[in-house]
């Protein structure tokens, strides 16, 4: 009978449960003597930000940016990125709210030195440095820029875009369009 009530019958249960609380009651009350207090709640400010390690594409939403990690897409070259981009999110992420605003231009060529990103257009470029698009553009374009160049973090890495017409815009870093 001794070997049924230790193999877990409903006695060698009980009696266990009874002697972990005896151990908890009795470490509580070493460490009350030992003068630890409960504390409350300890605010350690605001989660991580900023930009992750691994290649992700950004797609606009209703929010604002939102990084899609790229699991089984091509993504060999900086131009093979835009492209990536420009087709848009899978049908999974349009039902969550995702979109892309970048189509791609007819004529660009995009490359990347260590922490500096070109985009040289043969046209016009088709939106603001602040807009949203452009946001996807240079965050994507950075978060590969730092997969391909290991020693680069994504948030050092300078986008420019060369339009064939008008100014440059940049340099641009990622950060400028995730704070908002």
């Amino acid at each position: 009978m001794r070997g049924s009530a230790r193999s877990g019958g409903p006695r060698g249960d009980a009696g266990s449960g009874c002697v972990r609380g005896a151990v908890l009651t009795a470490l509580g009350a070493a460490l009350v003597a030992c003068g630890v207090q409960p504390t409350g709640v300890i605010d350690a400010g605001e989660p991580a930000s900023g930009l992750t390690r691994g290649m992700r594409l950004y797609y606009a939403s209703d929010t604002g940016l939102r990084a899609v990690p790229v699991l089984d897409r091509e993504s060999g070259s900086l131009d093979a990125v835009m492209k990536l981009l420009a087709q848009g999110p899978t049908a999974a992420e349009r039902r969550e709210g995702l979109t892309t605003l970048l189509h791609a231009p007819s004529g660009y060529a995009v490359t990347g030195d260590g922490p500096r990103v070109t985009v040289e257009l043969e046209g016009p470029y088709w939106a603001e440095a602040r807009d949203q698009v452009t946001g996807q553009l240079v965050c994507t374009l950075a978060s590969f820029q730092s997969v391909s160049e290991a020693e680069v973090r994504a948030d050092d890495v300078e986008v420019t875009i060369s339009p064939g017409e008008g100014p440059d815009l940049g340099p641009l870093r990622c950060a400028e369009y995730l704070d908002g």
